[in-house]
């Protein structure tokens, strides 16, 4: 694959230097993952490496269609390789989990925000919360959530009036 890096930099107009190497590599080997975590990848071959470096890297990166980000919650962006099929995520809010499902599970309802409120949704920077297979088994029937957990701790509320 490193080849394939060497030749698309260099159509246009980069070459590829050792910290262009090691990010793509990491995020590679990661799949989806936010620079913080790129860079843990990389000081475990390279110290020489600091954040500032990744963010400039992975920007340069996104600008040649290598690598894309998409938000997957609050705080950084997390990046993948830009070679993969356009996807949506989905991300369990238990274990954290991300699973790439084709963009066409989506396109029904880009469809009807677009033709209810003239909104064009990018399904690429798309992410779904839920709860993945494995923890709504682990939780038993998985009706019960955080949510629901936080409403049956809770006071039942005052009758009207009182």
């Amino acid at each position: 694959m490193t080849t394939d890096w060497t030749q698309e930099l260099r159509q246009k107009g980069y070459r590829l230097t050792p910290q262009r190497q090691l990010v793509l590599e990491a995020v590679t080997a990661l799949g989806h993952a936010t620079p913080d975590e790129i860079l843990t990848e990389i000081r475990k071959t390279a110290s020489g490496i600091n954040i500032s470096t990744v963010y400039r890297t992975l920007e340069l990166l996104e600008h040649l269609d290598l690598v894309k980000h998409t938000h997957l919650g609050h705080g950084a962006p997390t990046y993948h390789p830009a070679g993969r099929s356009d996807h949506l995520h989905l991300v369990c809010r238990d274990c954290e989990a991300v699973t790439e499902v084709e963009l066409g599970l989506a396109e029904p309802l880009a469809h009807t925000v677009e033709a209810r409120f003239g909104f064009d949704i990018d399904l690429r920077h798309f992410a779904i919360f839920g709860r993945c297979a494995s923890c709504t088994e682990a939780r038993g029937s998985g009706a019960a959530g955080p949510a629901a957990d936080a409403e049956s701790a809770a006071p039942p509320p005052a009758p009207p009036g009182a």
